[in-house]
């Protein structure tokens, strides 16, 4: 009911003229294709309010929503299919991408996507994005993509009354309480922590990993891994790995056959993991999922920091409905589609204007920590590395995953850094 009164407020402002943005100046009509991989949960009822508002401005337009199952992630089918897709010159009208290298490195380097500095320039988004922010989704100085979100992805999603079960009235602050609290959990026979490799190189581990890189190295140091100060042999490094490695054994015991997707339906059930270090969009999922034993607090060590990532949306070259594009790309970069998508996704807006009278106790807990804290980039969410030097990460991680071997998976780490030339 609250979603629905919050949609209908939202509406009722695009009447009055809140989106005199996304004029008709443009001819609009015919389709619009959206490529995304959200499927699930609050990530389709996020995305289905922005579209209420955009049917609402273009009734004309028919919106052909081509979310792909099995997409979590790293973007999987669909990245893979949408590659298909841009190398043969049938791109979609616009996609979702993590804001940065994902998109930099795979589309923009090569040529696809239209810069979209114009558009920035008409909407007044380079006053009302964050100069970071605008950063990342620029390359050689020209914004390729519209940031809708800011998402944290160091957060340690715990069940209060699980940890009750074994006497535990407070969640783990470091590694080695983690490790207390999960022997305690497994002694009673339950899993400590969500883990879910069943994806091949699906990104569960290494989404973990960057956490504990940050907690282990701190802010700079973990920056430096990826302008070359740092060295991915570094003992750090290792703990991490290691660290890392333990947590496995107290996983879900299946957890190498658990898909990505699937692991928050694991979470809520009653026999249920008590913890799980994934980023904020698990609150959406799990609102959308009426679940509310659960509450969050920064992965260990990690409390100084505020690890980010955002999804976005472009501008294909050739896209077939580039009018209706332009005007998506519009409302998603509004005050208005910011404030309708993220209260449902479980983030944050990109823009410094959202309307925090909309946001959960949570999420305005966010907007401050986003305000305050060091911001660090995500490795496995596009961020802090090219997508190149991802494959291979995630490759190491999987065989971590698998094998249980430190010194390979680390190996494999630093053959990748050798690669991506990091620094040079």
């Amino acid at each position: 009911m609250k979603r629905t009164i919050i949609l209908l407020v939202v509406l009722s402002l695009v009447l009055g003229g809140l989106l005199s943005g996304c004029s008709k100046e443009e001819e609009v009509g015919g389709e619009l294709e959206i490529f995304s991989w959200w499927t699930s949960g609050g990530e389709v009822e996020a995305l289905n309010a922005v579209y209420a508002i955009f049917s609402e401005a273009y009734p004309e337009v028919t919106i052909n929503n081509a979310a792909l199952a099995g997409g979590q992630g790293q973007g999987g089918n669909m990245k893979a299919l949408l590659e298909t897709r841009m190398l043969g010159g049938e791109p979609p009208d616009s996609f979702q991408v993590h804001l940065g290298h994902e998109l930099t490195d795979s589309h923009v380097i090569a040529g696809r996507m239209e810069p979209l500095g114009w558009l920035y320039e008409e909407e007044g988004w380079y006053d009302l994005f964050p100069e970071d922010v605008v950063a990342i989704a620029s390359f050689e100085g020209e914004p390729y993509s519209v940031p809708v979100n800011i998402h944290r992805s160091n957060c340690l999603w715990y069940r209060p009354s699980r940890l009750a079960e074994v006497g535990v009235t407070a969640p783990p602050n470091t590694w080695d309480e983690f490790f207390e609290i999960a022997e305690k959990l497994k002694a009673a026979g339950i899993p400590a922590i969500a883990i879910a490799e069943q994806d091949a190189n699906g990104g569960f581990s290494g989404h973990m990993l960057e956490n504990i890189l940050l907690s282990v190295m701190g802010g700079a140091k973990y920056k430096g891994l990826f302008d070359g100060t740092t060295g991915w042999d570094d003992p750090d490094v290792t703990e991490a790995l290691e660290i890392m490695n333990k947590i496995y054994d107290y996983a879900n015991p299946d957890y190498l056959s658990t898909a990505w997707g699937d692991i928050n339906d694991r979470f809520v059930t009653d026999d249920g993991p008590a913890m799980m270090l994934m980023g904020d969009w698990t609150h959406g999922v799990l609102m959308s999922k009426g679940f509310a034993d659960y509450e969050f607090i920064a992965a260990p060590g990690t409390h100084d920091y505020f690890m980010l990532l955002s999804d976005s949306f472009g501008l294909p070259k050739g896209a077939p409905h580039r009018a209706n594009a332009v005007a998506f790309l519009r409302i998603i970069g509004s005050k208005a589609g910011q404030d309708a998508f993220n209260p449902i996704k479980g983030s944050i807006p990109a823009r410094t204007d959202g309307d925090r009278a909309k946001y959960d106790e949570y999420l305005n807990g966010a907007m401050d920590d986003w305000a305050a804290l060091e911001g660090t980039p995500s490795i496995q969410h596009g961020a802090a590395t090219s997508q190149a030097f991802l494959t291979d990460y995630d490759i190491a991680l999987a065989d971590l995953s698998v094998n249980r071997d430190v010194a390979k998976a680390q190996g494999l780490l630093v053959a990748a850094a050798e690669t991506a030339a990091f620094g040079q």
